[in-house]
Parts: C-alpha cells; structure tokens; sequence
C-alpha cells in the first residue's frame, strides 16, 4: 500500500506488503524489507537498508549509511545523523559514518542516535535518549548522554539482572530465561 501522497522513486525496492503512508519519500537506491511500516512524513535516503518488518513511525529520516536489520522499531520524530560534525558551509558527504541498528531494537520518541554506532540486538533506547556510543544487545538505554540503567527482553519488559555479574531471570510474559555474564546478556534456549 502506497499513499497517494507518497512519492517513491523509481529504483527503489519495497518488499511484499509493505505500508507507505502520507507524503512520505523513498529515494531511489533504497533498500527495504517485506512487510515494512512507513509512517507519515518518513524520509528513507538512498543508501539505507531497511529489514523486514521493521516500524518506523512519523516524522522519521532514514539519512545514507543507516542500516536497520529486521523488527526495529523506530519511534516518533527520532533523529539518525550521517556526519559527526556538519557544517552548512562544508560539504562533508565523503565523511559519512555507518550507523547500525540490530534486530529487534527499539528506538524510543525523540531519541537521537549519532552516526558510527551500533545498536545492538533487542536494545531499548528511551524517549528522548542521546546515544553517543555502541549499545549492548538487551540493553535498557535513557537520558543525554544516554546511560545503561538495566536490560530488556526480546518481549519488551524490563529484566531482574544486574549491570554486571553473573545472573539469570526469567521473562514473566514469555517464560524464557535470560543469562548475565561477562557483561552481556543471552537467550537461553
């Protein structure tokens, strides 16, 4: 489904059932998934890769170098950069940084995510988060600059782990165990 009001270059590929809502625009070079929510006043770039079933809300641009693997949800009017340190007067294309976000994460409202770093898998980055430097995967990520205050599962609920140690806990919705050590978080299967 594309809006009559979207305007999606010729080039550009969309998966199956993908939704593109109110004048948004897709440039020609992008490349997204199936089954991908657009929502409206959504800029995607050209040098982006979007996966599969990935929700990007409105008022969100999706500048070159950014890459969102499948299930990212990007809440409204949060902020990707490409250049560390723009400036209107130096044209700095050639400086672009990649930006990386990993299956399942979760980018709050009004975060701002500066480029050249990686959001690991599952991550939680809280409304209005300034994310400054690579996020663990599962991690709980809020204030500017953003601060790890605790870790996420893959359901979206707050864990009863640590920072650090050695730890395991259940998820209470879904009944999987998740496990602490070496400073990062596992999925026990």
């Amino acid at each position: 489904m594309i809006h009559s009001t979207a305007h999606v270059d010729e080039g550009a590929q969309l998966g199956q059932g993908c939704r593109v809502w109110h004048w948004v625009h897709v440039c020609s070079e992008a490349k997204i998934g199936c089954n991908v929510s657009l929502g409206q006043n959504v800029f995607v770039g050209n040098k982006v890769i979007i996966g599969d079933r990935c929700k990007i809300q409105n008022n969100v641009s999706v500048y070159d170098n950014v890459y969102l693997e499948e299930e990212v949800f990007c809440g409204p009017s949060m902020v990707f950069t490409n250049v560390y340190n723009p400036r209107s007067h130096i044209g700095r294309k050639n400086e672009y940084k990649d930006t990386i976000v990993k299956k399942g994460a979760t980018l709050g409202a009004n975060c701002t995510i500066v480029c050249g770093v990686t959001v690991g898998e599952y991550a939680f980055v809280g409304a209005g988060a300034l994310v400054n430097k690579n996020v663990k995967s599962y991690a709980l990520m809020v204030g500017v600059p953003a601060k790890q205050i605790g870790w996420m599962s893959q359901y979206g609920e707050q864990l009863d782990l640590p920072l650090n140690g050695v730890s395991e806990t259940m998820c209470p919705y879904t009944q999987k165990t998740y496990k602490l050590e070496n400073d990062q978080v596992f999925l026990m299967e």
